[in-house]
């Protein structure tokens, strides 16, 4: 997961909020957008959180990735479909506020800030665990994971156009190290070189108790990390849809979804899996790493491993600079405190990144109290809060094309295909996914501190319209 917000100076959307983007450096081309929606479907919840799906499902893993992305290129869909009919900065709680009311938008854009706060935790401390690799447990976990998160406050006090560069480098690194692993696997498989030329073969993903080899239960199971991993890909469409161009460059980024996953994700796992037995693998490592010493690659393990450890703090530091744009968005809507609203000189929001990132040093604490868990107990609740702007994407889409048939609004010329049905397939996927999580133990922690977050959120919007109940933002619009 990897994300990143552009500077415009565009209007006032019709939705309301203040004007987007006002202050900030309008710095970050194409070649830099292009790249980072690209890496932003490479991130931790492929090179971790893999390692325990396919312990739970072996083979089916595959099914899992290839139908959960079918998913999301329907969220991406839907969200393409409201861009084109209104591009805007801070679209989720935007559209969530145009066709739902006022609650749901501040509901939205605080849940995704929290999600992004979440998130930064999951992947500083994915980052402590791969640094175990050259420390073999010598120095502790919560230590990794408080220096990376430091490193990354400060980095986020630089330039956005270093920013841009910074992201698209690691992106890059990204992207080829996924498609090196997949010519080195489809090396072994025809050439036959490495240690693991004996037992490489495509039959490895029906040969060790078929391809559902803990029944299709446990598949369902590890949808939680599934989707964890797909978490942070609708910024591909924000991002776009903030561009010159959209017209465009939306489309283009939204249709390249499939092939993303079909690349990344199945792809690689096709290739893993047939080269090492699905057994081998287990909870808590990488299975990029364990492949290439399965191989007997030893110099390309620590690559791999500094790949992912690089995949990891580049999608944190992603994170850590969103959530300053979201606090400064929400603050110029009249929906957070003004203090979020001030920049510094270099069109920084110093004061909400500061916030946030003071947050997500918890993930700290979660991991000094419980290193073993805490990659598995952050996870489920950064995809929780992730998966509620799906949801918001999808209710929207489906109320606005509601009104759009009606003749009450333009229609898109970007239109879902097989939407409103598509959508609502989306909705009743991730209803299945939310109840998978219910049932498993280590993820019913998210369900716990939902409704938690709810209240707060709930009494925090009543006291901030008691305040100033006439303002834009308690205001729905017409």
């Amino acid at each position: 997961m990897t994300s990143v917000q552009v500077e415009h100076d565009d209007t006032k959307p019709a939705g309301g909020g203040a004007e987007a983007g006002e202050g900030y450096h309008r710095t970050l081309g194409a070649r830099q957008i292009q790249m980072i929606a690209i890496g932003g479907a490479i991130g931790t919840g492929l090179f971790l959180g893999a390692g325990k799906a396919i312990s739970k499902a072996g083979p089916s893993l595959i099914l899992a990735y290839a139908i959960a992305g079918l998913v999301i290129f329907f969220i991406m869909r839907a969200l393409g479909e409201l861009l084109m009919y209104r591009p805007v900065s801070g679209s989720f709680s935007d559209y969530a506020r145009e066709f739902l009311g006022p609650f749901w938008g501040y509901v939205t854009g605080w849940t995704y800030w929290l999600f992004w706060v979440v998130t930064g935790i999951v992947e500083v401390t994915a980052a402590a665990k791969y640094m175990a690799f050259w420390t073999d447990g010598s120095f502790p976990q919560w230590g990794f994971a408080l220096i990376f998160t430091l490193i990354l406050y400060g980095a986020n006090l630089i330039s956005v156009k270093l920013f841009g560069e910074l992201e698209f480098w690691f992106s890059m690194v990204k992207v080829t190290a996924i498609v090196g692993m997949i010519l080195i696997c489809a090396g072994i498989l025809t050439i036959g070189f490495s240690d693991a030329a004996d037992t490489a073969s495509v039959s490895n993903l029906w040969n060790d108790r078929g391809f559902f080899p803990n029944g299709i239960g446990e598949t369902l199971m590890t949808l939680q990390i599934v989707m964890f991993a797909f978490l942070a890909v609708e910024l591909v469409g924000v991002t776009a849809g903030e561009s010159k161009d959209p017209e465009k460059t939306l489309p283009k980024a939204i249709n390249t979804v499939p092939w993303r996953i079909a690349v990344f994700y199945v792809g690689a796992l096709i290739m893993i899996l047939s080269v090492i037995p699905w057994h081998e693998f287990k909870a808590g490592e990488s299975p990029f790493v364990l492949a290439f010493e399965k191989m007997g690659l030893g110099i390309g393990a620590a690559v791999v491993n500094f790949v992912v450890l690089t995949a990891a703090l580049s999608s944190c530091n992603s994170g850590m600079y969103s959530t300053g744009r979201m606090l400064r968005d929400l603050a110029q809507n009249g929906q957070g405190p003004k203090v979020f609203t001030k920049l510094t000189k270099s069109g920084t929001p110093l004061i909400g990144t500061t916030f946030s990132a003071a947050l997500m040093l918890v993930g700290v604490w979660i991991n000094y109290v419980a290193p073993g868990k805490a990659f598995e107990y952050v996870v489920s609740f950064a995809t929780i809060s992730g998966m509620w702007a799906w949801i918001m994407i999808l209710v929207c889409q489906i109320r606005y094309r509601a009104k759009s048939d009606r003749g009450e609004l333009p229609a898109s010329p970007f239109r879902a295909p097989g939407a409103p049905y598509t959508s609502w397939f989306a909705l009743a996927f991730i209803a299945m996914v939310i109840v998978m999580m219910g049932i498993d133990k280590d993820a019913r922690v998210s369900l716990y501190c939902a409704p938690l977050w709810g209240l707060i959120l709930g009494v925090s919007y009543l006291v901030m319209k008691s305040r100033n109940p006439n303002a834009d933002a308690f205001v729905k619009a017409s």
